[in-house]
């Protein structure tokens, strides 16, 4: 769960009165973070909505359900009610096709005309699916190259795929970076601050652009951040997509991940050492290595279903420069109905996310009551996080408000339920230029911000601000420590296990758990004036030289320019 921030109770105090006393510079941009006021937020809204969506009539809220019509109705309701405009081109919602595909009738993973031939069985050894929306899949003979990290990063003078053409062929990746055994956050590729090109969805993307016909990871569990238990129960199930215009024709055939002993089982029947080549894979100039002769072939049916859903899309239009946005975003969807507990099957998501929807319709009512800042605010409830971040990735590959003139935004994901804390960690810290504006924000609340404590699990890959990061636009994503005001670090992590063992992603996750409203709402005015500094400074911010998603902002930004 990637929990929010907790602010100490004097931030209370902070209510309708200047933010700080005097403006801050952004050290990289040289342009001032204003002083905000913040308004009363109403806490009635906050339980009412969280109340509502959290009941058994909605079912859960998965996305295609009989629950998402009464979740997008509420929605519409609760934003027409706060003042805000339709925000697509008169319209509240935004079609969201989804796909769900189930591999089916899988056969073994074999490797031929090495040494002696390996063969992997399906779930045990290898998982395997397919983004093409098709009937059948299969690799026939197609020949193996490993390709380190794979990775190919311009801006670093990176390219594990240099010098040799992939084009219909399996490759073999590791998972991470190169430099992931770092002690520290620093280095080439962050040290063991996982990057986007680390992150099993990169690679797969990035072999699909090679045109290969078949990407494989080896699994190595700390690298992973996760054992092989959790890559099986994720990949042997129904996978969902996002409907494309092309069928997932520009994807590989097929993706998968491979058990690290089968791996090295494979180099050495085609005389490869696999740990020599693994530890060459870390430097920079790695060549791809073909292994010789060897040919790989899968095969497996696809069960496909297409629906709908939505996205649900409010706005309040700025007062100076309507054509700039912020954006404030959550997800509204759940699991709908799962593994019963004490026969309750209906997977409320009280915490994760009514709360940050009611986050979203509270900020909307406080925007709209204060009055529209110099830029737009954009109030964007999104469906499918819960399978795999969906309607925020449709949204910024189909914007309704540009890119290019989209500032920065928050998201919202899981709100604090169990008290102020003390402290601030910045998940992605480092990467770009709302870092400033974070700093200023602690200072508001007088809390210290600590570093993120496990950087190398990728956390700020994982939730509905990353679809808009990859594209260039800054999100910010910063949550609490576990030094409560109240109980300090021994209590912060109690409630946290708490609140990961019993109730997430569990029919627990109810409106009645919620017990305490204090962190909540003080979590909810550093959003506010997070995002309305965003609105109220002429300041474009962007990623640090050598981040994975410069060179997208600098091209969205000099295309507007």
């Amino acid at each position: 769960m990637l929990r929010f921030p907790r602010t100490t109770a004097a931030l209370a105090l902070l209510l309708t009165v200047a933010a700080c006393n005097a403006s801050d510079k952004n050290a990289t941009s040289q342009v001032a973070i204003p002083d905000v006021e913040i308004p009363e937020l109403s806490l009635a809204t906050m339980q009412e909505v969280t109340k509502e969506l959290s009941l058994d009539a909605y079912e859960g809220r998965a996305p295609g359900t009989a629950g998402e019509e009464k979740t997008v109705a509420y929605l519409i309701k609760k934003f027409t009610e706060a003042g805000l405009e339709p925000g697509n081109n008169g319209s509240w919602t935004q079609d969201v096709p989804l796909v769900e595909i189930t591999a089916k009738n899988a056969t073994p993973l074999t490797f031929t005309g090495g040494k002696a031939p390996v063969t992997l069985q399906y779930g045990t050894d290898y998982v395997a699916g397919s983004y093409r929306v098709q009937p059948k899949s299969a690799v026939k003979d197609s020949d193996v190259v490993f390709v380190g990290y794979g990775i190919n990063a311009p801006e670093k003078g990176w390219n594990d795929y240099a010098g040799l053409d992939v084009k219909g062929k399996t490759v073999v990746i590791l998972v991470n970076d190169p430099d992931w055994q770092a002690a520290e956050a620093k280095g080439e590729f962050n040290g063991r601050a996982m990057t986007y090109y680390g992150r099993w969805t990169y690679k797969y993307e990035e072999a699909a652009r090679q045109g290969a016909a078949a990407a494989l990871i080896v699994h190595d569990t700390e690298p992973a951040a996760y054992g092989w238990n959790v890559v099986e129960s994720s990949w042997t199930g129904t996978q969902y997509l996002a409907d494309s215009k092309d069928g997932g024709a520009s994807q590989t055939v097929a993706n998968g991940w491979i058990q690290l002993p089968k791996a090295k089982e494979l180099f050495a029947s085609a005389g490869q050492d696999f740990d020599a080549l693994r530890d060459a894979a870390k430097k920079k100039g790695f060549k791809p290595v073909a292994l010789t002769g060897v040919k790989a072939s899968l095969a497996f049916d696809n069960e496909i279903s297409k629906k709908m859903s939505r996205n649900v899309i409010g706005v309040l239009p700025g007062a100076k420069r309507p054509d700039e946005y912020v954006l404030y975003t959550g997800h509204w969807d759940h699991l709908g109905r799962c593994t019963p507990v004490d026969g309750d099957d209906i997977c409320n998501g009280a915490v994760d996310n009514a709360t940050g929807i009611a986050g979203l319709v509270t900020l909307a009512q406080a925007f709209k009551q204060v009055g529209a800042p110099d830029r737009s605010i954009v109030f964007l409830a999104v469906t499918a996080e819960e399978s795999g971040l969906l309607g925020s990735k449709y949204y910024a590959e189909n914007p309704v408000f540009p890119l290019s003139q989209t500032v920065g935004g928050v998201n919202m994901d899981a709100l604090n339920s169990v008290g102020p804390a003390k402290d601030i960690v910045v998940v992605g810290g480092g990467k770009s230029e709302l870092d400033a504006y974070v700093e200023k924000l602690a200072r508001m609340a007088g809390r210290t911000v600590k570093p993120e404590p496990t950087p190398e699990k990728g956390f700020y890959y994982r939730s509905d601000h990353f679809s808009f990061a990859k594209l260039g636009v800054p999100m910010f994503n910063f949550g609490s420590g576990d030094d409560l005001v109240e109980g300090g670090i021994e209590a912060g992590e109690k409630a946290a296990a708490d609140y990961e063992t019993n109730r997430y992603h569990a029919p627990g996750d109810e409106y009645e758990a919620i017990t305490n409203w204090e962190g909540m709402m003080a979590d909810l005015r550093l959003y506010y004036a997070a995002g309305r500094m965003l609105a109220m400074t002429e300041a474009w911010p962007n990623w640090v030289e050598g981040d994975e998603f410069r060179a997208a902002r600098d091209k969205s930004r000099s295309a507007a320019k």
